[in-house]
């Protein structure tokens, strides 16, 4: 479990010693492995509840089953709406106190980056996007790939995915885009519909969808996948001069694997959770899987000489342009000891940073930075921060008051636990002093609903598509076309035309796909399956 982080938080344990030896149970002194409910009461009977004779009713003043039964009832806390199957591990990252050749602290101010060997505790989660708690972790799917640094000045959360691009720029449609991925809100089935009547009139998806229906979109597991933070963030020095950046993590020793999807059909007929038992398994027996955080750097404008907008998370920065520069690694060498407290309560958020990390103007950041911390304090709670998987290793010291669960309160040492309220004249918080300048960017434009002028939405994907293999190019139009020949025809001609866009001859085999499989009227597999069950089942008789 994490150390608490703070020093003012009462020590539960004594009193959980003091009362050990102190309850009694029919005369006896109560043992350490004493059965309790959760107000410290012995329990004598955890068999049968109290009822009217032996066969019932049951009566309402059972306690200790309302307590239990209640608690059960609650002890799942509500769904991801995204990112909800995931698996985590702890570990740590390792400052190379240089970007590239250069000293850091030419770019970022960020302690946890400034000496080299410098280790920072973190915890990661890995996931798959938007399938359900129970889904294989075999589907098609982005993957999550969020990492908490417990740094000494406070938590700093890099949330992102295995894929470097994403769907959309624009956080308002990401509701609708979530809903068309999901299962249809009648029949509750999943399928491809949805989402292509969705990318099909979203065009700045193409590149996303050419990497997620070619091998890249199944991970063979989470050790072998890359990272990256997908949208652009900036570092700050000690001038308060900021730089646009990308993160990335790159797998170190153990490699890059991709699934075909027969081999994926094949892996989730033996096992539904072979990621998070590889992962589990491999820190088990000491083979730490490691990744290195390189970053992109680009000045701090909109760079006119580019054909896309590098705040755009559709694109990728030409790394011939901008180069991968190693800042670090980061090593996991510890399972988690509870998988609900630790995996399951882990909360991230993109607008966690700690100083000398910023927020950039890329739109789909920005809404993901209000939307992250608010799903959290809706999904774990109002004191979510103070979980110790969730809490800084460091003290903290707020005048937040109150809220559902807070169990103890953020209070410095010598401050005055009447005034919870700042400024003050008494014994309250003060405010921290600025010791570097801060980063003040200016804006001279009109407040408008307006995209972003440079989409460029197809010139990525076909060169994407061209630098794939060519087993990788056979898989991706295979998968697109067991997919799109479930869509009605007008969704699949404007995909066509979106591929033929990326590069005619993308557009031209997704076309002579989809004719072929219209003469052969092969049908749909899964609707083959649903008929196969009942065709195959063997009869029985009522017991």
């Amino acid at each position: 479990m994490l150390t608490e982080h703070n020093d003012n938080k009462h020590d539960h344990g004594a009193v959980d010693q003091a009362g050990a030896n102190a309850g009694s149970t029919g005369g006896e002194v109560e043992r350490d492995k004493t059965l309790t409910d959760r107000q410290g009461h012995p329990i004598s009977d955890n068999q049968n509840v109290r009822t009217v004779g032996s066969r019932g009713p049951i009566t309402l003043e059972n306690y200790h089953f309302l307590e239990k039964i209640t608690h059960f009832d609650r002890e799942r806390t509500p769904e991801r709406v995204v990112h909800a199957r995931g698996a985590g591990a702890h570990g740590y990252f390792e400052s190379y106190g240089t970007v590239g050749e250069e000293s850091v602290s030419r770019y970022t101010r960020a302690k946890l980056f400034q000496i080299k060997g410098k280790r920072t505790p973190v915890f990661v989660r890995f996931s798959t996007v938007i399938h359900g708690m129970g889904s294989p972790e075999t589907l098609r799917d982005p993957r999550g790939f969020a990492v908490k640094f417990y740094t000494e000045e406070g938590n700093w959360d890099l949330v992102g995915n295995n894929l470097k691009i994403f769907f959309i720029r624009d956080p308002l449609k990401f509701p609708d885009m979530v809903h068309a991925f999901k299962p249809d809100p009648v029949s509750n089935v999943p399928g491809p519909v949805g989402m292509f009547d969705f990318v099909s009139k979203s065009p700045e998806a193409t590149h996303m969808i050419t990497f997620l229906f070619s091998p890249w979109g199944i991970p063979a597991n989470y050790r072998q996948m890359q990272g990256s933070g997908v949208n652009t963030y900036k570092w700050v020095n000690a001038e308060g001069v900021a730089v646009l950046v990308k993160y990335h993590w790159e797998p170190i020793r153990q490699g890059i694997k991709n699934l075909t999807q027969g081999e994926a059909n094949s892996i989730q007929g033996m096992n539904d959770s072979h990621a998070t038992q590889d992962l589990y398994e491999a820190i088990k027996r000491g083979d730490y899987p490691e990744w290195e955080l390189c970053v992109q750097i680009m000045s701090d404008d909109d760079h006119p000489e580019l054909d896309f907008d590098p705040l755009d998370p559709t694109k990728l920065w030409p790394d011939d342009q901008f180069p991968f520069l190693k800042v670090g690694k980061m090593v996991l060498d510890r399972n988690p000891e509870n998988y609900y407290n630790e995996v399951e309560q882990s909360a991230f958020g993109t607008g966690v940073l700690v100083d000398g990390l910023d927020f950039s103007d890329d739109k789909l950041l920005q809404g993901r930075t209000f939307s992250y911390s608010d799903t959290q304090r809706y999904r774990v709670g109002t004191n979510y921060l103070q979980l110790p998987i969730n809490a800084p290793k460091k003290r903290v010291a707020t005048n937040q008051r109150g809220g559902q669960m807070q169990y103890f309160v953020d209070m410095a040492p010598e401050q005055s636990p009447h005034v919870d309220y700042e400024p003050s004249m008494t014994d309250g918080l003060v405010e921290a002093e600025q010791n570097a300048a801060p980063h003040e960017p200016e804006y001279h434009a009109r407040l408008q609903r307006q995209r972003i002028e440079r989409t460029n939405d197809f010139k990525q994907a076909g060169h994407t598509y061209r630098s794939f293999e060519d087993w990788e190019r056979e898989d991706l139009i295979n998968n697109l076309v067991d997919a799109l020949k479930q869509c009605d025809p007008s969704i699949q001609e404007q995909m066509i035309r979106n591929f033929t866009q990326a590069d005619e001859e993308y557009g031209r085999r997704v076309a002579e796909g989809l004719e072929k499989a219209r003469k052969e009227s092969s049908g749909d597999q899964r609707e083959e399956a649903v008929h196969d069950a009942e065709r195959m089942g063997h009869e029985a008789d009522p017991y």
